[in-house]
């Protein structure tokens, strides 16, 4: 017990510095989160209402992101395509484009799977009204379909929460990174690593909830929610 009360000046002096890393986690997780929804969104519908060369294309972009470790494409994209095409962006920049992109792949898979769970009489149906297959898509089955997939986007920001911590190796002063560093000048690896793990744990529990009552409240009766792919 005692040996638990020293550490906790260490811990308290650390905390501040890791929190600031806490907000750049924030930032790189929303902004991977949005990219993935802005490219995964159309992927998903293109997957399913496309032809079928571009439905092959999506496939292989899904099947490369989703083969690759997190680890690997940070390096080959940061150390090796942006560089390669003269792209000078911060280590920030950069994690959010590369597991953006990552997420995509998944985010793609969530999407699709909803839009296959709607009945195929109410695309059907729009046509009977007078719309064409663009207004359909947006008006009758993305609403629907966004609102089924929350529960798979849930667990999407749960997986980039966790996957963030590796950008650390970029040199993004997240949480993981900041932490890292006190520890390697302190010594006191186990209580500062254990501090980091309850601040993604708070925030995991924090941003799924949050996705919960958005869950709640567009919930559509009769419908039973999807999960990712």
């Amino acid at each position: 017990m005692l040996e638990i009360v020293d550490k906790i000046p260490v811990i308290l002096n650390a905390l501040p510095y890791i929190l600031q890393g806490s907000v750049v986690t924030l930032i790189t997780v929303i902004g991977s989160l949005a990219l993935g929804f802005c490219i995964g969104l159309p992927l998903a519908v293109l997957q399913v209402y496309g032809p079928s060369f571009i439905r092959r294309l999506i496939g292989v972009y899904v099947w490369f992101f989703r083969g690759m470790p997190i680890l690997l494409l940070l390096f080959l994209f940061y150390f090796g395509l942006f560089e390669v095409i003269g792209l000078n962006l911060s280590t920030i920049t950069a994690s959010c484009l590369v597991l953006g992109m990552a997420s995509a792949a998944y985010q793609s898979q969530i999407f699709r799977g909803s839009i296959e769970t709607l009945p195929v009489g109410q695309f059907r149906a729009a046509r009977a009204l007078g719309m064409n297959d663009g207004q359909a898509i947006r008006h009758i089955v993305l609403p629907q379909a966004l609102r089924l997939s929350i529960p798979g986007w849930s667990n999407e920001f749960s997986i980039l929460l966790k996957d963030s911590a590796l950008c650390f190796v970029l040199g993004t002063p997240e949480i993981m990174a900041r932490t890292h560093f006190v520890a390697s000048r302190t010594y006191e690896h186990l209580p500062l690593y254990i501090t980091a793990g309850l601040l993604y744990f708070g925030i995991t529990l924090v941003g799924v909830h949050i996705l919960r009552v958005l869950e709640r409240k567009v919930h559509i009766p009769g419908y039973a929610v999807s999960g990712s792919m």
